[in-house]
């Protein structure tokens, strides 16, 4: 979850470093740090954001042309300066030889430290990182690339790492193994980081490195050595940096603007599609769907909850039977096998650690099909699935998910049309239909957006409570959990989301004047028992908030605040009641004054277990 930024060039390459942190800031976000060679190691490290050590830097005229960067999200130690990246080692006369930053976790690092203990070395920090720092130093033979590969054969767990040594300081070197690490290829300079955006503007020239690559980076060479320590060669791609995604424009935050951009990234991620057809998911996916039988959805978070949603559009719609589990789960426990269910992963950055060791775990089993729903087409997430299907959501850069799960859910309906059509389940009228509704979709978006005013209005009240109820019945229910994570995971009010039908089980004796209960209340089979269910909770002095559709018949009165969204929109309805909630959370941590796009404890990309 922690970003890493690297570089060996001929110039200064401090400017490039803090920039790449800027753009990785969203990765994680309680501390940051730069070192660089400059007549041996220079560090500098802050708790704050990276603006404040951009200032710190510039104030002590810090620069260099080999140096590595880092902006982390604790696991290990709190976030304190003294447990900041860089880590330092140094020999027995106080002199610091190695530099290095890392993103993982390493399981073993209790064993390797007191080993190193013993030999002498002394620890300074908390974390997991100093023990991988100290080991290359205690291993170091004159070749730095030589020693990483000895090193990472000693460590369990998760990593990306980048090092470079007072000794050899023509060269930083990287390694891999669980976490994303990339190479950018340059003209007399190259460099590594945990993304491509972090790298715009000084190459578009990008090698992905795979699982237990360990690179050699020198200003005009680059050699990498595969998990076996063999030479390997990575291919070089031509990625556009996305560096106008970090441009906020007419926008307040990151997470504001990417609501906006659900119509566009809708669109885009429906590009080229005509029809339901089996390649939109791959050359072979004709014959993978022919081969299945079930479906078995692996994710985390929001994109857990697009897959809940999916479950319901796969069995009404096209009539295969589908489970969803959460992937941390899944991956410690010993499930029935059906070899002929078709393993679905879902991730916005292809990255989440635990959805990708579920994946791998459901291959063990033997499952025989997989395919990714993902936001990144280089991820190891897409390169390791039989099947994919890309989002083109666009760099998400708020922590709070959002046209992520949008274009999620859009790639799941696809997904769920063109089954329903291979299994004889979709005429061609429908089929029109449903194409004619998609199309439509980000129109319909556009009018959701357009009630934010309203939205604002009820944000205010919500700022003054500390709990909430969200409640949802049939497809809307995963939809009620994940407006409850949104409010939560940026406002910081407690927000619990239930089938409005559970409420009499539990769940009502919570309710009071005190407590707001976000309901979601399209007009569909499910509206006359949902409205038995807010009465239920009316009876007991709640307070309702319902988004409810044009034609719903429910009107405001007392303890009832209704705002009614524009059409109610059938099975896509889950889509344009989510944008509302999104809205809703937004607003309200915008009102509460907290950080919406760098919420506390949390970061983007989480790639640690």
């Amino acid at each position: 979850m922690c970003g890493i930024v690297g570089a060996v060039s001929t110039r200064n390459i401090v400017p490039i470093l803090i920039e790449g942190l800027k753009r990785l800031e969203y990765r994680g976000y309680d501390s940051c740090g730069v070192a660089v060679f400059n007549d041996g190691l220079q560090r500098a490290r802050s708790v704050a954001r990276v603006a404040e050590l951009e200032t710190q830097v510039a104030e002590t005229g810090f620069s260099g042309a080999t140096g590595i960067s880092h902006t982390r999200w604790a696991t290990h130690g709190a976030p304190v300066t003294f447990n900041a990246h860089p880590h330092f080692s140094s020999d027995k006369a106080g002199v610091e030889r190695i530099a290095l930053v890392h993103n993982g976790i390493i399981e073993n690092y209790e064993e390797i430290r007191t080993e190193l203990k013993a030999l002498g070395y002394a620890f300074v920090s908390q974390t997991d990182t100093e023990v991988v720092a100290h080991l290359i130093h205690q291993l170091y033979d004159g070749d730095l690339f030589r020693t990483v590969q000895k090193t990472v054969k000693r460590l369990s767990g998760a990593y990306a790492i980048a090092v470079f040594c007072r000794d050899e300081p023509h060269r930083v070197v990287g390694a891999r193994f669980g976490c994303p690490l990339i190479v950018g290829v340059g003209k007399n300079e190259n460099f590594l980081a945990s993304d491509a955006m972090a790298l715009a503007g000084s190459t578009d020239q990008i090698m992905y490195l795979e699982e237990g690559d360990v690179v050699d980076l020198q200003r005009e060479a680059i050699q990498i050595t595969d998990k076996n320590d063999q030479p390997v060669t990575r291919k070089v791609h031509t990625v556009s940096a996305y560096s106008g995604a970090i441009d906020l424009g007419p926008y307040r935050h990151y997470m504001q603007k990417e609501i906006f951009e659900q119509p566009r990234a809708i669109t885009d991620t429906l590009e080229g599609v005509q029809g339901f057809v089996p390649e939109l998911f791959g050359a072979d996916a004709a014959a993978v769907f022919d081969d299945i039988d079930a479906i078995q959805i692996l994710a985390c978070g929001t994109s857990l909850y697009s897959g809940m949603t999916a479950k319901y559009w796969l069995e009404s719609v096209a009539g295969i039977p589908t489970q969803v589990e959460i992937a941390s789960e899944y991956r410690y426990r010993t499930p029935a096998v059906n070899k002929n269910a078709l393993i679905v992963v879902i991730s916005q950055s292809g990255e989440t650690a635990d959805t990708l060791a579920a994946l791998k775990y459901a291959k063990e089993l033997g499952h025989r099909h997989t395919l990714a729903i993902c936001n990144v087409g280089t991820s190891a997430m897409v390169r390791e699935t039989e099947l994919s299907y890309l989002t083109r959501a666009g760099v998400e850069i708020g922590v709070a998910s959002t046209k992520a799960f949008t274009t999620q859910l859009t790639a799941l309906f696809l997904l769920t049309l063109t089954l329903a059509r291979l299994r004889g389940k979709l005429d061609a009228e429908q089929e029109r239909t449903h194409l004619k509704n998609l199309r439509h979709l980000p129109t319909a978006i556009q009018s959701v957006l357009a009630l934010e005013p309203h939205i604002i209005a009820w944000a205010d009240a919500f700022a003054r409570k500390e709990n909430a109820l969200f409640l949802g019945r049939g497809l809307h229910y995963p939809i009620a959990l994940e407006g409850a994570l949104k409010l939560k995971e940026i406002s910081y009010i407690h927000a619990e989301a239930y089938p409005a039908g559970e409420l009499k089980h539990g769940p009502l004796a919570l309710v009071t004047e005190e407590m707001p209960v976000v309901t979601i209340a399209p007009n569909d089979s499910l509206i006359e028992k949902l409205k038995s269910n807010m009465q239920e909770v009316r009876a007991r002095g709640g307070q309702l908030y319902v988004f409810a559709d044009a034609d719903s018949h429910i009107a405001p009165s007392e303890g009832i605040h209704v705002i009614r969204l524009p059409e109610h929109y059938g099975l896509l309805s889950p889509i344009l009641h989510v944008v509302s909630l999104q809205l809703l959370a937004y607003h309200t941590a915008l009102a509460r004054g907290t950080d919406v796009d760098k919420p506390r404890n949390l970061a983007k990309s989480v790639t640690v277990e």
